[in-house]
């Protein structure tokens, strides 16, 4: 009775395997909205496709969502090719995408602004990388297809304004799924070059076709360069990221070249002005020195020589006299000491002076003796302690301690009957 029932696994097998075996369902082209987003930590991507009145699920493994070169956010419309199957843990078909497009410029620009914003926090972008293009180069690299608008204006208007300036060219791909890759290899190969700048860039094209310079693997390879990098991509309106992290951008190609390499004739007007310039300065140097010359022959000292020695000789008069009145000054009131000292009556009478210092000495042993308090004791006077320090009041004494009196000739031990203060 059961046997016409079947398993929910198996009805769920059964039309995978029609999805499966369906071939208008084995490689399928969607259009529509993204939602519910979201980056998996293993790579994939998980999200919803939708329009107006109907949403189908997705997934995107990680060796597909790996290539995608935008960022998807919820809200963005893209362009989706894959398969269609059943997905039997949930019963529900979905589509499993291989590839995923942005669908319109719009899109293009997300991920323009979305590149634009990361390497510019991660300071691609600030002044202090950019380094300045020489005046003079003597070799200048050119990184574009070596066919087109782009390399003939360069070239032409190197040779125009200074042909003595080699240039190299690196044939690149400039459009196309292989562009970026060519770019960042000829930008990479070009710094073996000895070059003293680099002109990176093509023609004018759709964002489409100007989409490799806007690639973060071509912005790296130009920030890391040693050699400074002019971007000239397109016109002058369009701006890629190439043109932010260069060392300085060109509206165009030929206005690259115009900046990478000066004006030959412009130099030689330029020479010109140092020429005539420089002579008026040798003019005026050597007027001076005429001026000078003809202070010096005239000076006292070129004239008259013995002016100068004799007035050296003069300073030498003065100087010597000057020290002399110091040798004699000094040598005076060395003999005013000395004779003082003969006088004095130490030398004289030096038993004097040790009176003098007797009679100082037996006055101080008088003015100790004085203020000896034992010998005030041999006057009738005593000192009382109380463990082995003066007493000066009678508060410090209480009853049964006992006191030492210390008199002329000896001490006295006293137990304490009353304690009395005066009244």
């Amino acid at each position: 009775m059961n046997d016409k029932y079947l398993s929910v696994s198996a009805i769920t097998r059964y039309l995978k395997a029609k999805f499966d075996s369906d071939e208008n369902l084995q490689t399928v082209f969607l259009k529509g909205e993204i939602s519910n987003f979201k980056a998996h930590t293993t790579g994939h991507f998980y999200f919803s496709l939708k329009d107006e009145t109907s949403k189908i699920n997705a997934i995107m493994f990680r060796s597909n969502a790996s290539k995608v070169l935008f960022k998807p956010v919820d809200g963005m419309k893209v362009l989706v090719s894959g398969r269609i199957s059943v997905y039997e843990a949930m019963g529900s078909y979905q589509i499993y995408v291989d590839e995923m497009l942005e669908d319109g410029v719009g899109n293009l620009y997300v991920a323009f602004e979305q590149l634009k914003k990361k390497l510019q926090a991660e300071g691609l972008f600030d002044k202090e990388h950019k380094r300045k293009i020489p005046k003079i180069p003597k070799r200048v690299g050119i990184v574009t297809a070596s066919t087109g608008a782009a390399i003939r204006d360069i070239m032409t208007t190197i040779k125009r304004r200074f042909p003595i300036c080699e240039t190299i060219l690196f044939p690149t791909l400039v459009q196309g799924e292989n562009a970026k890759d060519d770019i960042v290899r000829n930008i990479e190969k070009a710094q073996d070059y000895d070059l003293d700048v680099l002109i990176v860039g093509r023609g004018g094209g759709s964002i489409e076709d100007l989409w490799p310079f806007n690639e973060e693997v071509v912005a790296r390879a130009i920030y890391k360069s040693k050699v400074p990098v002019i971007s000239a991509v397109g016109h002058e309106v369009d701006f890629t990221i190439a043109d932010f992290v260069a060392d300085l951008r060109a509206p165009t190609p030929t206005a690259a070249a115009e900046l990478a390499v000066p004006n030959m004739s412009d130099l030689k007007k330029h020479i010109s002005q140092l020429s005539i310039r420089l002579n008026e300065s040798i003019f005026k140097k050597v007027n001076y020195l005429k001026l000078y010359l003809e202070s010096v022959k005239n000076s006292y000292v070129i004239k008259s020589p013995m002016i100068m020695y004799e007035n050296k000789r003069q300073s030498l008069d003065l100087m010597n006299e000057k020290l002399n009145n110091l040798m004699i000054g000094k040598v005076d009131g060395l003999k005013n000491t000395l004779d003082k000292l003969k006088k004095s009556y130490v030398l004289k009478s030096p038993q004097l002076l040790y009176k003098d210092k007797m009679i100082e000495v037996k006055n101080i042993i008088d003015k100790l003796e004085l203020l000896n308090p034992l010998n005030i004791l041999g006057r009738g006077y005593s000192i009382t302690y109380l463990d082995d320090k003066a007493l000066k009041n009678v508060s410090d004494v209480k009853k049964d301690d006992v006191l030492s009196i210390r008199l002329s000739n000896g001490l006295i031990k006293s137990k304490v009957i009353d304690v009395k203060e005066n009244e």
